[in-house]
């Protein structure tokens, strides 16, 4: 058996009480965080409060050469994800590996950012378009820094069609955690480039530490990009299309949003 169990958002204590009884019944417990993390507690922390050891995975091991699957074919194996289980390509692959090998696979989910900048924004959740995110400026074989233009593009379609866009912030090896204010900048210098209005004068929301004590949440033009001071990590944007007035509301008395967003959002007086 191969149970995949989302751990959350923040730390250790985030986990379901059907996922930590989970864990604590495991023959074996397996942890990646390199697609996402808990902020609030490290493999130590975990592995004290399951009272048992957690052997952490990297991307090798997870993607190319899954070795550890063979003990799910006779032993109780748990994989642990922060945030929701399934939420990457990743883990959909190794359960369906897994199914080729004959394992029996269970899930237990997570609380998810997505949900959670849901409720932190005050943004709704079916007024969202595509996706996407946002990865470091890298230096390709000709030695010219390339930043992609994808998630400006993608931000484009969904504005096209009225719909809000949640960006992903790159987690690297060597950069660290991509910040809001990073992110902007790199979007910023695609709009120079490309000069098609996407982001100018765009109120966005920056989101930080969601599901811990302090988390942040600002909302700003993207010009101001600067002012997106957060703190620490784990950081999320949000890029909104068309606003309803409750949703414009909710980011200039819980996000700080300026007013003049209420104006730009009073006609649409119903909800789609």
């Amino acid at each position: 058996m191969l149970t995949f169990i989302g751990l959350g958002l923040h730390d250790e204590k985030d986990i379901s009480l059907k996922g930590l009884e989970t864990v604590r019944a495991a023959d074996i417990v397996y942890l990646e965080f390199y697609t996402s993390c808990l902020m609030g507690a490290g493999l130590e922390k975990l592995e004290a409060f399951y009272g048992k050891p957690v052997t952490l995975l990297n991307r090798e091991d997870v993607e190319q050469n899954p070795f550890w699957l063979e003990n799910a074919v006779r032993q109780n194996v748990v994989f642990l994800t922060g945030g929701d289980t399934m939420a990457s390509t990743t883990h959909v692959d190794l359960r369906i590996r897994a199914a080729d090998m004959g394992i029996e696979t269970r899930l237990i989910h997570g609380s998810s950012i997505t949900s959670a900048v849901f409720g932190l924004s005050g943004l709704q959740n079916y007024r969202f378009g595509k996706s996407v995110s946002i990865p470091f400026p890298y230096v390709s074989s000709r030695g010219n820094r390339v930043v992609t233009e994808t998630p400006y593009n993608t931000i484009k379609f969904n504005q096209q069609n009225g719909l809000h866009t949640l960006v992903f912030l790159d987690i690297h090896k060597d950069h660290g955690f991509m910040t809001v204010t990073e992110a902007l900048r790199l979007l910023l210098e695609v709009e120079n480039k490309k000069n098609e209005g996407v982001m100018k004068n765009r109120i966005v929301v920056g989101i930080a530490r969601a599901g811990s004590p302090d988390s942040c949440v600002k909302a700003d033009f993207a010009e101001n990009a600067d002012r997106f001071d957060l703190g620490g990590p784990l950081h999320i944007l949000v890029v909104p299309g068309e606003l309803h007035f409750i949703e414009a509301e909710a980011l200039v008395k819980l996000a700080g949003a300026p007013a003049v967003l209420l104006g730009n959002a009073e006609k649409k007086s119903e909800l789609p």
